[in-house]
């Protein structure tokens, strides 16, 4: 597995929330690099590469990234499904990980434990996640998959949310995919109480309060700091709270089979 294992960091300029949220800069660089260097922390071997859009608006993320000497594959803008599948086959991958570039605090051991998880039971899984059910505060996403698996999806894969999202037609579909998941060791939920992750001007202040407060201090600071800080510090969990839970799943609810309600909330 190691060798033939590539994490796809899916990235682009013309985010409508946020514009350019990705190379927002946060404690002397580009947030976008902050999560690379927090991706680059795990254990497991692998070809690191942003997969962004073969749009013009989307050279100069794939300029920065290339100038720091960091993987880049340019696809389709809106056909996410594609652009993974275009990337897996570039990079002759055998088993790929999807990690959006809205995570800039996620923990390199979250990734680990997925990934172990996932190595461990390629007999028995096509798709592994941490996020069906969700449990981990959100931001700290990975999914993993087969190449067998991930053609698959993109040969049949057919609604617009499926090809926008990537990997929907796998937890979509239990009946044709065997899928894993991975829960929070605590047994905790913080997935609709704590929000990590980057996609309004709210998320970005949230966020570089934290490296604010403990990148000076640890560069690798993990999941328990952040939580602890947060303990100690309430009042910064409030600067993005109202929008805890918050995610895509709201604008697809009549669509999605194993969505519920409660997975999510209205801005």
């Amino acid at each position: 597995m190691q060798t033939d294992l590539a994490i796809f960091v899916q990235a682009r300029m013309s985010s409508s929330r946020l514009p350019g949220k990705v190379l927002k800069w946060v404690q002397d660089k580009p947030i976008l690099f902050h999560q690379l260097e927090r991706i680059k922390q795990s254990k497991w071997p692998c070809n690191l590469v942003i997969i962004t859009s073969d749009q013009p608006e989307d050279d100069i993320l794939t300029e920065i990234c290339e100038l720091e000497g960091y993987s880049v594959f340019r696809g389709s803008l809106t056909d996410l499904l594609d652009r993974h599948y275009q990337a897996a086959k570039h990079f002759n991958a055998k088993h790929i990980v999807k990690i959006p570039s809205d995570c800039p605090l996620i923990d390199p051991a979250v990734i680990d434990r997925v990934l172990s998880f996932y190595n461990k039971n390629q007999s028995k899984f096509d798709f592994v996640s941490n996020l069906h059910p969700q449990s981990y505060p959100d931001g700290n996403d990975v999914e993993v998959m087969s190449f067998q698996a991930l053609e698959t999806a993109w040969k049949e894969a057919q609604k617009p949310l499926e090809r926008e999202h990537t990997t929907p037609h796998f937890w979509e579909n239990p009946d044709q995919f065997r899928i894993g998941n991975v829960v929070w060791e605590t047994g905790l939920n913080y997935a609709m109480s704590h929000r990590f992750t980057l996609d309004y001007p709210e998320d970005l202040t949230f966020i570089e309060t934290v490296y604010n407060r403990l990148y000076p201090l640890n560069p690798h600071f993990n999941l328990r700091d952040i939580l602890d800080l947060l303990t100690f510090e309430p009042a910064i969990l409030e600067i993005n709270r109202s929008l805890a839970g918050v995610n895509w799943y709201r604008n697809h609810l009549t669509e999605l089979k194993t969505i519920t309600p409660d997975q999510t909330k209205q801005v």
